[in-house]
């Protein structure tokens, strides 16, 4: 197995939903008319039928960034011959949604297939820029999907693309410091508050772990810990940053922060890396990809790194996801039975499926997650550790019923200016929850949404 080298993918990885600035106003104006999701169903007579659309043939023009797409596209094409697939790079995340809203906005210009992340998906699903592919056979393959990934791509009960990876959290520690220090490998969250302690006092020079304040580590956080602060329904939307889940893991996370105990190196920084290297930075709750990140940009603390599930709150193992998305099919696409038929070779396949895995990818299909060569491997960055065991455990322990707002992109780019101030000014993080919310609610009320607590 292998897993991506390349900073840039690592980093767009674990930066899954944040944003540079706000975009997608037309997107969220579209959202206001219809209340339904829209992913209209195919007129009667149409054609549903993929496998005959496969073998028929045409061009599609798919948008990916995904180091693993362009393996994936001359498999395709080598399995498919009448199929001529045109893979673009437009950009990553950010970059690349501007460029699809454009598309949208135009009327013309966006690709047949897109690949968008969990937490930007509902924004072009809602805004009815995205096919309902219910009619092209794909409720059958739900449960190919972990639970957690297949409810990213369905909304009011449409689908609207299938899940491609996934980034279930676990605990990356450093054992070589952990031992050093005499620190067993905490199991729950008291104990983890404990080893921080410890440690600092050691040597104030290493923490436990960094946040400067990360929409995507903060939401993680909260859902890990149960809770469920976005909920929509058609139009109408509710934000309770203070439910239950939300304010335990902000009363609890509030002790790290003013008592000084994670590092303030901001995260993907070039000290960053140096502290995952040295040790100055001694764990991390994050994604199930983040082995590709350490090995490709850290590897001179091969060895040295370790995997453990996240530390329970109440001794019920508990994950969630940290990155991750899918491909969907637009509604410009000129021939949807093509588009939806490349989709499901792509997400579904066992060869599509063997490559992405092979070439760093972390699956969010259970055949993968269960798979006895999958599970075996050892890697030699972690000491040969069967990382895979955790991470594939990981992924079935994620907390259910999360969802995303329809402006996600938007929210999170707010983060920093709102609730990150409390991170900033060692504050009460519920009081800057509070006030990411209070701006949530703003946007989303001049959207056209009905947003609430």
């Amino acid at each position: 197995m292998k897993y991506p080298t390349s900073r840039a993918s690592a980093a767009r990885r674990a930066l899954t939903v944040l944003a540079a600035g706000a975009l997608l106003g037309g997107t969220l104006a579209a959202c206001s008319g219809g209340g339904n999701g829209g992913g209209d169903t195919p007129a009667p007579g149409s054609d549903t039928d993929v496998e005959a659309a496969l073998e028929a043939g045409g061009s599609l023009t798919y948008w990916s960034w995904t180091p693993q797409a362009e393996s994936q596209v001359a498999a395709f094409e080598a399995a498919y011959p009448n199929v001529d697939v045109e893979l673009v790079n437009a950009g990553t995340g950010n970059d690349q949604y501007t460029k699809l809203q454009n598309a949208i906005t135009a009327g013309s210009g966006a690709p047949d297939v897109v690949q968008i992340e969990y937490g930007a998906l509902p924004q072009f699903a809602l805004g009815d820029a995205l096919l309902d592919l219910t009619p092209y056979g794909f409720g059958d393959l739900e449960s190919d999907y972990t639970e957690s990934t297949w409810g990213q791509v369905v909304f009011d009960g449409k689908i609207y693309g299938l899940p491609q990876d996934s980034g279930p959290t676990a605990l990356f520690y450093n054992a070589a410091v952990f031992d050093q220090y005499g620190i067993e490998v905490p199991t729950t969250w008291d104990e983890y508050l404990e080893a921080a302690r410890k440690l600092h006092a050691a040597d104030p020079t290493k923490y436990i772990t960094s946040d400067t304040g990360d929409a995507g580590f903060t939401m993680t956080s909260i859902w890990q810990a149960g809770g469920l602060p976005f909920k929509t329904e058609g139009t109408n939307v509710t934000v309770n940053l203070q439910d239950e889940g939300s304010k335990r893991w902000a009363d609890y996370w509030n002790q790290l922060i003013q008592e000084e105990l994670v590092s303030p190196v901001p995260g993907w920084s070039d000290d960053w890396y140096k502290g995952l290297a040295d040790g100055g930075v001694a764990s991390l709750v994050i994604g199930a990809w983040m082995p590709g990140v350490l090995e490709g940009s850290v590897p001179d603390a091969a060895g040295d790194w370790r995997v453990a599930p996240v530390p329970t709150w109440d001794g019920t193992p508990a994950s969630s996801e940290n990155g991750g998305g899918g491909q969907s099919v637009t509604k410009q696409s000129k021939n949807p039975a093509l588009a939806a038929g490349f989709l499901k070779w792509l997400n579904n396949s066992p060869e599509s499926l063997k490559i992405f895995t092979d070439e760093g990818g972390f699956p969010s299909t259970n055949a993968e997650l269960t798979d006895p060569e999958f599970l075996a491997y050892e890697s030699e960055y972690f000491g040969g550790q069967k990382i895979n065991e955790v991470l594939g455990a990981a992924a079935a322990d994620v907390v259910p019923g999360w969802s995303y707002l329809p402006f996600q992109v938007y929210a999170n780019s707010i983060f920093g200016d709102t609730a990150g101030q409390a991170w900033a000014n060692k504050t009460d993080l519920n009081e800057g929850l509070i006030a990411w919310q209070d701006a949530i609610i703003d946007y989303g009320n001049q959207q056209g949404f009905t947003v609430s607590q």
